[in-house]
């Protein structure tokens, strides 16, 4: 468990450490508007673009054998990330990263469906990976912090290399799982992951150059058909990558459903509250990092307290309110004022919003992984992470698109006057820039909120499950 832990850490660290060193990393290394957000998104999009083949890959040749490779794959692209001399050569260390993270994280989920007994054992498993999601997150803000104030944002990725050689070295103490007959589904690998990507890419594209612009359209064009292409391969191929009978469980297909809207709003708070804080409060990284520490305290004993309802409670009924009290917190966000008060204003409302997301992951990743055949587990928890990142890639393309659209409305090129403003030292031009920025981090927030509302939806309605019932041995979960 301890190993599995600290992989999952590593892995959801690595999808917010970046954030805190973004201003850092956009002066050192001379990166645009346009492509700063391209540092984080090309990592989710990769990591959400092949998760399905990791997943897979793990039921086929091993899943020891995949979580080593995933591991190793990661940290040489953390050391290639660490030494990246132009904004190229990091997206494309970002998106090394994000190949490796598709192949441990599958694995290392499902190597608990299949390790684990159902019922409180289970549970306390899914509670520590599920808290992992949230302290892995506000640890990176945090450690990304103090690594780029006390050294270099280079650090943000060296700090991996130690990690996962200890991680590598620990999974000695993995048992393999059994393996299961098939074959790699190539052609749906390539129209799988070719369509999402081409779907964030549109949607990125649009937030850039306009709606109706060609590239805009083409890759929207293309992400229909690829998508199209790869549903149909589904339903027929003998070895699907993606098998189609997972989502007759209605409560599966919900829970997946769910993770979407979760990863979508739960990009916001990161990326958007970092951005407040460094831009408008003046925090430094490192100050930042420690302001997020109530997300941390919050998402723990939420991920905690949730695990141990699950044997007293339908799923619904601790997901349902966590994501109506995550939206609450998100609504709040929105009220944010360029000068608004730390201890009276975001740390409530940051830990409102982690109690309601740590309180929604334990009930959805079990959900989602409950029921599940031997040979399926690693598909089944790809297809979960899968909707997470690429919940989150698409949701900072959307909420992107919104915030500039929104600030711009107030204050033309809204983020450009700003640092036109404090290089010639207009102050004046940096509060009204300020104040347009803040207005668009609200307009995200309350999209964001919006989100969780619609996850919340979907939970009600499709995830019908009762209480978990105990039995013997490690067999899968039966969902009431």
């Amino acid at each position: 468990m301890f190993v599995i832990a600290a992989a999952q850490l590593m892995v959801i660290l690595d999808g917010t450490i970046t954030n805190i060193a973004l201003p850092s990393i956009q002066t050192d290394l001379d990166v645009s508007d346009a492509n700063l957000a391209w540092i984080v998104n090309s990592y989710a999009l990769a990591f959400g673009g092949l998760l399905l083949l990791g997943g897979r890959a793990g039921d086929l040749f091993g899943r020891r054998r995949m979580f080593q490779l995933g591991i190793a794959v990661f940290t040489l692209a953390s050391l290639l990330g660490g030494l990246a001399v132009n904004e190229g050569l990091l997206i494309g260390a970002r998106i090394l990263q994000g190949v490796g993270a598709a192949v441990a994280a599958p694995s290392a989920l499902s190597l608990i469906a299949t390790t684990f007994p159902e019922g409180k054992p289970r549970n306390k498993a899914m509670g520590i990976y599920a808290a992992m999601a949230g302290i892995g997150a506000t640890a990176g803000l945090l450690l990304g912090g103090i690594l780029t104030d006390v050294l270099d944002w280079r650090w943000v990725f060296f700090v991996n290399v130690p990690i996962g050689l200890a991680v590598l070295a620990g999974t000695k103490t993995l048992v393999e799982a059994e393996r299961h007959r098939g074959r790699l589904d190539i052609p749906g690998t390539v129209t799988g992951s070719g369509g999402l990507i081409a779907l964030v890419y549109g949607i990125t594209r649009g937030g850039e150059h306009g709606w109706t612009d060609g590239g805009t359209l083409a890759s929207f064009a293309a992400s229909v058909v690829l998508l199209a292409v790869f549903l149909f391969i589904q339903g027929r191929t003998a070895h699907p990558m993606m098998p189609l009978r997972l989502f007759r469980d209605r409560n599966r297909s919900g829970s997946y459903a769910t993770m979407l809207f979760i990863g979508a709003g739960m990009m916001a708070t990161f990326y958007f509250l970092t951005l407040y804080m460094q831009l408008i409060l003046g925090y430094s990284p490192v100050k930042t990092g420690f302001a997020y520490l109530p997300f941390s305290i919050g998402m723990g004993i939420a991920a905690t307290a949730s695990s141990k309802l699950l044997t007293r409670l339908a799923p619904r009924l601790i997901a349902g309110p966590g994501l109506l009290v995550a939206a609450v917190g998100m609504f709040w966000f929105a009220t944010l004022t360029p000068d608004s008060s730390y201890t009276a204003h975001l740390m409530p409302a940051m830990f409102v919003t982690a109690v309601g997301l740590g309180a929604s992951f334990v009930p959805m990743t079990l959900s989602a992984v409950s029921g599940v055949e031997h040979q399926d587990t690693g598909i089944a928890s790809a297809l979960l992470n899968t909707a997470h990142q690429i919940g989150g890639a698409l949701g900072l393309a959307v909420l992107s698109t919104a915030s500039t659209s929104a600030a711009n409305d107030r204050l033309p090129e809204a983020a450009a006057s700003f640092y036109r403003g404090l290089a010639v030292k207009d102050f004046g031009l940096v509060a009204n820039a300020g104040e347009a920025l803040t207005h668009g981090y609200g307009v995200a927030f309350a999209t964001a909120g919006a989100l969780f509302l619609f996850g919340l939806t979907v939970t009600a309605i499709a995830v019908t499950a009762g209480k978990q019932q105990p039995s013997e041995g490690p067999a899968v979960i039966h969902m009431g």
